[in-house]
């Protein structure tokens, strides 16, 4: 649950649309959304594709960015340009293929999709 009000939690950051979608999310995860479905993260105060290299995001009990075979964290290349996210295991070569590392990579994908709708778009315009 989350313990702060999320607005102020945010009110800092520069990048006001990741201010909202973080509030957002922080809101729909106290409602129940599945925390690794989230586009943003809370813990980094980033969108999800910008942090998803960090040790924080290894989770070896669900196979979060784990490679079972080899027993070590994959490692995520996120290629904004191209708008592509990939996963690999850095010592077997192989993309570690399971549930959990599939959702890393939708969530990624959906994060780096959100951000670059709302570069493209801009900030919103206030209500007349």
């Amino acid at each position: 649950m989350i313990s702060r009000d999320s607005a102020a939690r945010y009110a800092d950051l520069a990048d006001r649309t990741l201010a909202a979608a973080l509030s957002e999310e922080d809101r729909a995860e106290a409602r129940g959304l599945d925390p690794f479905e989230r586009r943003t993260c809370h813990t980094h105060r980033r969108w999800l594709h910008h942090c998803i290299a960090s040790p924080v995001h290894v989770v070896v009990v669900t196979g979060h960015r784990w490679c079972r075979d080899c027993a070590c964290p994959a490692a995520v290349v996120v290629d904004e340009l191209a708008g592509d996210v990939r996963m690999y295991c850095p010592s077997c070569g192989r993309m570690p293929d399971g549930p959990a590392n599939r959702q890393v990579l939708r969530a990624c994908r959906a994060s780096l999709a959100s951000a670059r709708c709302f570069r493209l778009r801009g900030p919103a315009s206030p209500a007349a």
